[in-house]
């Protein structure tokens, strides 16, 4: 019975054993193998890996990008006023070594440590700047100036600092209000400018389409009398060509209109002597009155 535990008391005290020589390493980890506490590999790629038990120990860190979030913090102008920023970074640890031993590898004093660096910058930069610059002119600036400072201080803690970003910048409540004056009172102003521009611009279209009518009315109307009198002028002349074939009848043509449009209205009242040639066919052949 004693011989038949032997191998199964070995093969446990072998899985014991084995339990404290391997680790897995995953593909989002970083790893530290210490040696009676002194960090001798931190070169370890995705898979299973062998230490010494007892002697040799891991500490595993994540290798991924880290996102830090602080709350909103208040910064002050060039012009003494606040602004609240809100801003996060993203980072990940480059050097395990360096991480351990100046953050012992703890997250939380390297966020505090790195947001730290970041308030640091955002107050230096803000501090340099106008509200005006701050809010919307050199956002960007700010932003590639304090990530690139912001990973040089960073380095020397084993961290890289990927990107900081400004998520928003609010006024202070009594910045605001003297801020959004000046604003209404330049677009108040702008809007007035281009009004009058734009009266200016409609007086303009007036003043010249008026001129093309009065150019258009004007040569509309000699075009008009030159067609009036080339058409009075072959009207007389076709009167004339048909009047001269028979003289007598275009005197009688022409004293008949005379008549009508001398009497055409019942009150018309013409005082002449009867023997005028303008009454020559009231007679008779005779030569004497109708009447």
């Amino acid at each position: 019975m004693q011989n038949r535990m032997i191998p199964v008391i070995a093969m446990l005290a072998l899985l014991f054993v084995m339990s404290f020589s391997l680790f897995i390493v995953k593909e989002w980890e970083k790893v530290a193998l210490f040696q009676l506490g002194e960090i001798v590999n931190t070169d370890f790629k995705p898979g299973l890996h062998f230490k010494v038990p007892f002697i040799t120990n891991v500490r595993k860190f994540d290798g991924r990008i880290l996102t830090l979030d602080e709350s909103p913090e208040s910064y002050l102008t060039n012009e003494k006023k606040n602004v609240i920023v809100d801003s996060f970074a993203k980072w990940r640890i480059s050097d395990v070594k360096t991480y351990y031993k100046t953050m012992r590898g703890s997250e939380a004093l390297a966020r505090s440590r790195l947001s730290q660096i970041i308030q640091d910058g955002l107050r230096e930069k803000f501090g340099e700047r106008s509200v005006k610059e701050v809010v919307s002119g050199e956002r960007d600036t700010i932003m590639k100036i304090i990530t690139e400072e912001a990973r040089s201080k960073a380095k020397e803690f084993g961290i890289e600092v990927v990107d900081i970003r400004i998520k928003r910048i609010d006024l202070a409540s009594e910045v605001s209000d003297s801020v959004y004056s000046r604003m209404e009172a330049e677009r108040t102003r702008v809007a007035k400018e281009l009004r009058a521009k734009g009266a200016e611009e409609a007086e303009k279209i007036r003043a010249d389409a008026d001129r093309q009518r009065t150019v258009l009315l004007a040569e509309a109307y000699k075009e008009a009398q030159k067609v009036k009198g080339a058409g009075d002028a072959q009207a007389a002349k076709i009167y004339a060509q048909a009047f001269s074939q028979d003289k007598e009848f275009y005197s009688f043509y022409r004293k008949m209109d005379a008549y009508r449009k001398t009497f055409a209205g019942e009150k018309n009242l013409m005082v002449l002597d009867p023997n005028s040639d303008y009454f020559s066919y009231f007679k008779d052949e005779q030569g004497r009155s109708s009447r």
